[in-house]
C-alpha cells in the first residue's frame, strides 16, 4: 500500500512538472504557425503589388456606399482562393443575398490557432446611429439590431497611429491601409523592413473580419484595421489597438515581408514610429 502511495506521489510530482512544459511546447508551435500565416498574407501583398503596382486600400465602399469591403478582398487570388473571389462583386452592397455564401466563409490562413475563436459573429448596428438610437434615447431596454454575420480573423491591417474606429468616412490614417486609397511601396519613407503593415488582434478585444463590414455596424473600420495607440496587450486600449493570446507580445508582418515578435514593453514611441509610413511632426 505504502509503495502505491509513493507511486502515485511520484506520478504526480512528474506530471505537475511535465504539464507546463507541454503547454509551453504547444503554444510555441501555435505561434509558429502564426507567423507562417502572417508570411503567406505578406507573400500575397508582394504579389499584389507586383502584378497592381499598388497595395489594397484599407477598405473601399461598394457603389451604394452602404458598406466597406477590407484588404484582405483584393488578396484572394494570391492566398489561393480564387473561387472565392470570384463570388464578390464589390459593386453590390455587403449585405446582398449574392453574397451569403462568401460572408459565410472563415479563412484558416487568417486565424492564429492561439486565439479563441468562434468562426462568425454578429455586426451590430452603433447605438450612436440609426432608428435604434432614436429609440434608445426614450427606452433603456431596446435590444442591438443584428445587421449581418461576418466570419471572424485576427490579422488586421495597419491604419497607423490615428483612431480608425470614430467614424467612417475616417480621418487619414498615417499607416499602410487607410480607407478608399491604395498605398505603394515608394511611399514606405521609413523603409519596407521598418514598417509595420499587419499585426494580431483577439477576439476578445474586438471581432474583426477579412470580407468588409456595413457602414452602419458598431466599430465599423476597427473590424478591419487596427492602430498603434496604447500599446500591445494593454488591458486599457481601445478596441482597435494590437493583442494576442501569446504570452508578451503579438506578431507583426513587416512591409518587406519578415514577421517578428514585438513584446508589450516595447518603446511606444517606436512602435509608434514603426506604424507610420513617414516621419511624423510629433516625433
Amino acid at each position: 500500500m505504502l509503495e502505491l502511495l509513493v507511486t502515485m506521489s511520484i506520478i504526480g510530482i512528474l506530471a505537475g512538472l511535465l504539464l507546463p512544459v507541454l503547454g509551453a511546447a504547444r503554444e510555441i508551435a501555435r505561434r509558429i504557425q502564426c507567423t507562417s500565416h502572417l508570411r503567406e498574407v505578406g507573400l500575397a501583398m508582394h504579389n499584389h503589388h507586383a502584378a497592381k503596382k499598388e497595395l489594397p486600400a484599407g477598405w473601399t465602399f461598394d457603389l451604394t456606399e452602404s458598406s466597406a469591403y477590407g484588404w484582405a478582398v483584393p488578396l484572394l487570388p494570391y492566398l489561393e482562393q480564387p473561387t472565392l473571389a470570384g463570388q464578390i462583386d464589390v459593386k453590390l452592397p455587403l449585405s446582398d443575398p449574392r453574397l451569403n455564401r462568401a460572408r459565410e466563409t472563415s479563412l484558416a490562413i487568417m486565424l492564429c490557432p492561439s486565439d479563441i475563436t468562434e468562426p462568425m459573429f454578429t455586426l451590430f448596428e452603433d447605438k450612436d446611429e440609426g432608428p435604434a438610437s432614436m429609440a434608445a434615447a426614450f427606452s433603456a431596454t431596446v435590444e442591438p439590431v443584428a445587421l449581418m454575420r461576418l466570419p471572424t480573423v485576427n490579422y488586421v491591417a495597419m491604419f497607423g497611429t490615428i483612431e480608425a474606429d470614430d467614424e467612417i468616412p475616417a480621418p487619414i490614417g498615417d499607416g499602410a491601409f487607410i480607407e478608399n486609397k491604395s498605398r505603394r511601396f515608394r511611399d514606405f519613407q521609413r523603409g519596407l523592413s521598418n514598417t509595420l503593415i499587419v499585426g494580431e488582434r483577439t477576439m476578445a478585444q474586438v471581432p474583426s473580419t477579412w470580407i468588409g463590414v456595413s457602414l452602419a455596424g458598431e466599430d465599423a473600420a476597427a473590424r478591419l484595421v487596427g492602430s498603434s495607440l496604447e500599446g500591445i496587450n494593454n488591458p486599457l486600449a481601445d478596441e482597435c489597438d494590437y493583442s494576442s493570446r501569446h504570452p508578451g507580445g503579438a506578431n507583426f508582418l513587416w512591409g518587406d515581408g519578415h514577421v517578428s515578435f514585438v513584446t508589450e514593453d516595447v518603446d511606444l514611441r517606436l512602435y509608434h514610429q514603426w506604424s507610420q509610413l513617414r516621419e511624423s511632426a510629433t516625433n
